[in-house]
């Protein structure tokens, strides 16, 4: 038997809509842009583009369209629709007050929302999954966030890991996405992005392009 090279990697992505406080959300537009971005750059012969999908920022009353979009990868798999190796999903959120890119080593099993979401919700220090237990609990991502940081920060992005996602709706996304990563074989990833004000759109554009493939190189 002889190399065959990297196997094949499908990246599914999400951002966010506008929220209190941040009318435009830098995540929506990187998201709604991504194709053509990297169709443009070149994709890797063994990255496949899935769904990139823009989310209402809200907790509980977005759970519904969360998991159908989680589960949409699954079902792709399941059916033959994708071709078959490792599924990651990426999901992208602002920090508005960031300065640099932050790589989010893990999420907490606690919503306290600072202010309500889209949807009018504002829990205050319950657990995102009750039958999980305590709200200390924590879930890691499997994929290598040192080692990507690194890698990034060599090409020159300013990019720091992080095991605080916050406890509003980007850490809330990320339990659940973690949590059905484990269950499914997937990999999940939650980045975290600054305003355009502060990156511009083009780098932040090549910043994920550059994400996207190590993923496909590390695979």
């Amino acid at each position: 038997m002889g190399s065959e090279g990297p196997s094949v990697v499908t990246v599914h992505v999400t951002g966010f809509k506008k929220f209190h406080g941040v009318a435009e959300n830098p995540t929506e537009k990187i998201v709604t842009n991504l194709k053509s971005f990297m169709e443009k750059r070149g994709l890797p012969k063994n990255l496949v583009l899935g769904s990139c999908t823009v989310l209402e920022t809200a907790g509980q009353g977005a759970l519904g369209t969360l998991h159908k979009v989680l589960e949409s990868a699954i079902a792709d798999r399941e059916n033959g629709a994708s071709a078959q190796g490792q599924v990651i999903w990426i999901h992208f959120g602002v920090n508005s007050g960031g300065t640099r890119f932050a790589l989010e080593n893990q999420a907490v099993n606690e919503a306290t929302f600072r202010c309500p979401d889209e949807l009018g919700w504002k829990p205050q220090t319950v657990p995102i999954v009750p039958s999980d237990g305590s709200i200390s609990r924590t879930r890691e991502t499997t994929l290598p966030v040192i080692e990507l940081t690194k890698s990034l920060r060599k090409i020159g992005y300013d990019v720091v890991p992080s095991d605080d996602a916050g406890r509003f709706v980007c850490n809330y996304v990320y339990y659940h996405s973690l949590r059905f990563a484990e269950q499914h074989g997937i990999k999940s990833l939650f980045v975290h992005v600054p305003l355009f004000l502060t990156i511009g759109e083009e780098v932040q554009m090549h910043f994920v392009a550059s994400l996207l493939e190590l993923l496909a190189c590390s695979n």
